[in-house]
């Protein structure tokens, strides 16, 4: 039987880079996980183009990550015998995982070509916001009348993802005002969504010059940094960022995640704390996947028991209550 994968997202306005990354010297193996991606919606709203799948084997953390179109198929080869997970995400925001795919050993291929295992992912705009979609105090910015209309057409061009002439129009905004923080940080990440990410670092690291305290700007570059595995960079400004704005769940989440990446859990434990907290309920499953590879099986199901709470419809629910019936002490 196929696995599905089904969530929703609230959609904000940080771009994913279309790159694809091939499997880490760890992941070197013989075996391959593929599966067709499916993208719905309740049929008014527009799907992404996109999803960018994170490929995590247990405990090593991520292994490989793979841009596909919403009716593609994604495939990771070279992969060692072991348990891993597969993070679906677009427009930055995860909006499903499916865990527990277990290749090599006693488990069996289900087709010549691989371990196959679909994902179909529910597109549902609009659901609850999340701490990083409200702008705060910091971020605000009073725009000059010579700007505020060149800055509005920006705006236009990057929501109809005409980007060069989105380029153009932002660089005439900071041309003309230099301390205009918002526009370096917008041209910031309308390069990341051109794959130009010497230029989106240049702008969000120009952003934070004029405005050291602009939550966002170090957010954005965080995320950067992050999405070229440059996780021990990315911690400086995501660090940054959580400082500037404690509530924020994604910033705790991409935090705690660099950390994990790094294999120094002991310092995600609290930040993927603080984002189950403020809006990030799959971070209960990072943790449960974190204290499972520790061999703390008890604190796992704690996690997995909680992460339940809040999304009582995920798809493989079973499998988490299983395991919460076997391993959390009473």
């Amino acid at each position: 039987m196929q696995k599905k994968l089904i969530s929703s997202v609230t959609l904000f306005l940080v771009f994913v880079a279309v790159q694809v990354y091939a499997p880490s010297a760890m992941a070197q193996g013989n075996f391959t996980i593929f599966g067709d991606v499916r993208i719905t919606s309740d049929g008014n709203t527009l799907v992404p183009k996109d999803v960018l799948l994170l490929l995590r084997r247990v405990p090593d953390g991520e292994v490989a990550r793979q841009m596909v179109s919403s009716r593609g198929r994604y495939r990771f080869t070279g992969l060692k015998e072991g348990e891993y997970e597969i993070v679906a995400e677009a427009d930055g925001k995860e909006i499903g995982r499916l865990t527990q795919i277990r290749i090599g050993g006693m488990t069996l291929s289900n087709s010549p070509y691989g371990y196959q295992n679909d994902l179909e992912i529910r597109w549902k705009p609009g659901a609850a916001a999340s701490a990083t979609g409200v702008i705060s105090a910091a971020d605000a910015y009073e725009r000059p009348a010579s700007t505020k209309p060149i800055f509005l057409k920006a705006e236009e061009a990057v929501a109809k993802k005409k980007f060069d002439q989105a380029v153009t129009l932002l660089k005439q905004v900071v041309e003309t005002d230099n301390a205009d923080f918002q526009a370096w940080t917008a041209l910031g990440t309308v390069y990341f969504a051109q794959e130009k990410f010497d230029d989106a670092r240049q702008a969000y690291e120009h952003a934070i010059a004029v405005k050291p305290d602009s939550p966002r700007a170090h957010f954005n570059l965080g995320r950067l940094l992050s999405t070229q595995k440059k996780f021990e960079e990315a911690i400086v400004p995501l660090t940054k960022a959580v400082e500037l704005q404690p509530k924020s769940g994604d910033g705790n989440m991409l935090l705690g995640e660099a950390y994990l990446q790094l294999k120094k859990g002991s310092k995600a434990i609290p930040y993927l704390n603080e984002a189950a907290v403020h809006g990030r309920p799959d971070a209960h499953l990072r943790l449960g996947w974190l204290y499972n590879a520790a061999g703390l099986k008890d604190k796992a199901a704690i996690e997995y028991e909680e992460y339940l709470k809040k999304n009582p419809e995920y798809p493989e629910r079973n499998k988490l209550k299983e395991y919460i019936l076997a391993n959390k002490k009473s």
